[in-house]
């Protein structure tokens, strides 16, 4: 083994990091996997990023690069942070470890930005993929000009400006070629500055070289005849190396991606803007000569993600860390599953509308009317002479689309009618819910594949969709010159995975979600749903275990993956070990800061399940146990967070505690809202003194939030938060994992649901100075039953079995001891 000790960022290693790197270098050294469960403070992603390096620097070993893959914003600045560590503390005759974060196309485009040129989140991948065709047509072969041209005439667009008198909403430096002033706002938008009297988009600090307008080419038409293009792209183009089998395109890079350390989003846009190229270009080329690559779980499981940008990264070179490794399994069913709603069917169909009326049309002896720009028929039969796609098959298709939505809305309506016959006297009244296609606790083929055979739609009308809706695509784009999103792609795909997968390990249905749209008339369903036509992949194992054999090895880590042999299983690792023979080292790390600033309680309240405790409304003996419980946790000094199983729950408990008489501190609820809104919460919670949080245990502040210092002195869970069982969607991935690990209770219920608690639980105890206590309130967690979870529990010896009436005593206990240490 190398010597990993000058790549690790600081002094002096914990024990169980020296351990974690050594197991973690060995076991990839081999084509295996490391999985750690390490407490806070363990220093996971010291571990992974040490190791990985460690591996990639060494000329013996196969490794390429390190992939980070985390789902939490805040675990993604920390594997930044500890890079920066890394870089600061080299040996002085090392190069940089050259690092780079993924983020998405909305980020990094100046224009978007700056609210510029146009373009705006709801429309900046559209209009980027227009704005590139064109610029490609103009330069490419038989194009009318040069990237460089295009370029230069961007640039050269600001004497222009200055000669008409436009005024900078920026201060003018009075110097040639200075940069001075404030920023100020166009009324274009967009952050512009001033220099010698013309404008300037600015963004991430930097000037760029063009205006915060989008510039023009005349293809040499009459009036009307330019068309926008984007001058950052065709800066790209040009700078791109000439085609041969050297040729790559880091090299359009402004600059060198092996001496600057971490490339983080701001530096990357920073660093191209000032050249005048584009970042998101940029970040492409460079990404696969980095030796860290830091993103999100879609950048290696999302099949469309990694189609178009990181699939080079997929492959025996990469070492690969996957942090949060806990929510690996639900991210990834998700990904992989596939879902379009009713509206996208009804786009899909005007689509294919219109692609086919020229035809028809055509056929008839007459012409379009009202100067559509719709494709001519002599486009349209050229485009499907170059596949096999007919005009009968576009017309079958068609015809597929308009009934299948038309069967949709039967069977919303029929549903409706079932369990609420007066519902069209108040939609307002309506809630989320499911339609399910088939019996979820029984595999067998779903009631829309049996209606359509019925109806007359054999298997080659599901396979051929797939083909058709890429065609209609790429006719539609190339007639209105435009690219944007189109429905039917995202429609054929579904019927071609729809028709293929099978019915174990997929559940079909139709998913109905709560919305609200004027436009539809009053007694319309669809003003107060969107319904979607939903295929759920019940199982991930598959897809994660076969992306996983793609790498060349790596780590899994998160604080809660207890049960391993559970985890090993539903992350496909356990197929790795047992038919692909690459090992799977297991590694577990407990809190190791000082015992005594922590107190740790089990409580034996009865089980908080919905038939123990009743409607919030009622005040019955369960719900009182809890009330009194949470109270006397409310009253200790300092922040308090409360977990809930649901945000109905969370706010059954918010309002309990604002009535209590011996709670005195402030009572915030987290509801389920926007970033923007939980983060406002947070602060708030955070500034001052003592407050109680309560919020539910699926939101976003019970993982990932850093709760260091005092901001949290206890934290508190109700009940073990399982999902709801009588959805259908969660019997058929419970009957699933039956077949496929022989408990899918256990597996797909209650195992998540312990680390969703153990996750709450956690925030509390961060550093070797915090100080708290953790409650765990419901009997399962205290008592060796039929359905305990305490075994799920690896520092259940911690974790006091109490009574209600002895758990006051404990806080009381805990607090003088602590007052007596001071």
């Amino acid at each position: 083994m190398t010597d990993w000790r000058p790549v690790f960022g600081h002094d002096e290693p914990y024990d169980e990091q020296v351990d974690g790197i050594e197991t973690a270098i060995e076991t990839a050294t081999e084509g295996g996997y490391t999985v750690i469960e390490g407490a806070c403070g363990t220093g996971k992603t010291m571990i992974a990023l040490t190791a990985g390096i460690d591996l990639v620097r060494d000329p013996d070993s196969q490794y390429e690069r390190v992939f980070v893959l985390t789902s939490v914003k805040q675990q993604l600045r920390q594997f930044e942070t500890d890079l920066e560590t890394i870089n600061e503390n080299l040996p002085t005759d090392w190069n940089p470890i050259s690092g780079l974060t993924l983020v998405g196309k909305a980020d990094v485009c100046p224009y978007n930005r700056e609210n510029a040129g146009g373009i705006s989140d709801d429309n900046v991948y559209d209009r980027c993929e227009t704005l590139r065709d064109r610029t490609r047509d103009l330069t490419g072969e038989g194009g009318s000009t040069t990237a460089g041209a295009l370029a230069a005439q961007a640039r050269s667009q600001q004497i222009g400006l200055a000669d008409s008198g436009v005024r900078s909403g920026g201060r003018s430096s009075g110097t040639e070629g200075g940069v001075g002033g404030d920023n100020g706002n166009t009324g274009t938008g967009g952050s512009t500055i001033s220099r010698a009297g013309a404008r300037y988009l600015e963004t991430a600090g930097e000037p760029t070289p063009y205006p915060p307008e989008m510039p023009e080419y005349n293809t040499g038409g009459p009036a009307g005849s330019e068309v926008e293009y984007c001058p950052f792209y065709a800066q790209y183009l040009e700078d791109l190396p000439e085609e041969g089998s050297d040729a790559d395109p880091v090299e359009a890079a402004p600059f060198d991606v092996t001496e600057t350390g971490l490339l983080t989003p701001e530096d990357l846009v920073a660093g191209s803007v000032r050249h005048g190229t584009c970042p998101h270009s940029v970040m492409g080329a460079v990404l696969g000569h980095v030796e860290v690559v830091i993103g999100n779980y879609y950048h290696a499981f999302d099949p469309t993600t990694t189609a178009a940008f990181t699939g080079a990264l997929l492959d025996e070179s990469t070492f690969v860390v996957c942090d949060e490794a806990h929510m690996l399994e639900p991210r990834v069913r998700d990904l992989v599953s596939d879902r379009v709603a009713d509206t996208t069917l009804r786009d899909a169909e005007t689509e294919l509308s219109r692609v086919l009326q020229p035809v028809r049309f055509d056929q008839e002896g007459r012409q379009a009317q009202g100067g559509s720009k719709t494709a001519d028929a002599d486009l349209v039969r050229a485009e499907l002479n170059d596949t096999d796609v007919s005009v009968e098959g576009l017309e079958r298709t068609l015809e597929f689309v308009q009934d299948l939505r038309g069967e949709l809305d039967r069977r919303v309506r029929a549903h409706l009618e079932r369990t609420n016959r007066a519902w069209q006297t108040d939609l307002t009244s309506l809630e989320d819910d499911e339609i399910p296609l088939r019996d979820p606790t029984m595999p067998a083929e779903d009631e829309i594949s049996e209606w359509a055979a019925e109806a007359g739609y054999s298997d080659a009308t599901w396979v051929r969709a797939e083909s058709v809706g890429a065609v209609a695509e790429r006719i539609l784009n190339e007639a209105e010159d435009e690219e944007k999103t189109r429905a039917s792609p995202a429609v054929g795909r579904l019927l071609g995975e729809w028709y293929r997968r099978d019915h174990t390990t997929n559940f079909r249905e139709i998913e109905l979600e709560r919305t609200w749209d004027e436009m539809e008339p009053a007694d319309s369903w669809r003003r107060a749903y969107t319904a979607r036509l939903a295929l759920h992949s019940c199982v991930p194992s598959d897809a994660i275990g076969s992306r996983l054999s793609a790498f060349g090895g790596g780590i899994l880590m998160s604080a809660t993956l207890e049960p391993m042999g559970a985890f090993r299983e539903v992350t496909g690792l356990e197929y790795l070990a047992r038919e692909e023979g690459r090992p799977v080292v297991e590694r577990q790390y407990g809190l190791h800061f000082p015992e005594a600033n922590r107190e740790s309680f089990a409580v034996s309240v009865p089980k908080f399940t919905y038939d123990n405790r009743g409607p919030p409304s009622e005040e019955t003996s369960t719900r009182t146990a809890y009330a009194d419980a949470l109270a006397q946790v409310a009253r200790l000094p300092g922040n308090v967070l409360v977990g809930m199983p649901s945000y109905g729950e969370a706010e059954w408990a918010a309002s309990v505690l604002e009535a209590h008489p011996g709670v005195d501190k402030p009572v915030l609820l987290d509801a389920s809202s926007s970033d923007d809104a939980t983060e406002s919460l947070k602060d708030e919670f955070f500034a001052g003194g003592g407050k109680v949080l309560v919020t539910s245990l699926r939101g976003t502040l019970t993982e990932g939030v850093d709760y260091s210092g005092d901001r949290l002195a206890a934290a508190v869970i109700c009940g073990v938060p399982i999902v709801n069982t009588a959805s259908p969607r969660t019997k058929a991935i419970r009957r699933a994992y039956d077949d496929a690990f022989g408990d899918g209770f256990t597996y797909a219920l209650t195992v998540p649901a312990v680390r969703k608690a153990r996750q709450a639980i956690g925030r509390v105890i961060r550093s070797p100075e915090d100080v708290g206590v953790r409650i765990l309130l419901d009997e399962r967690y205290a008592r060796d039953s039929w359905d305990s979870v305490r075994q799920f529990l690896p520092d259940d010896d911690e974790f006091q079995p109490v009574s209600p009436d002895m758990l006051e005593f404990g806080l009381e206990r805990f607090r003088e001891r602590l007052d007596s240490s001071r």
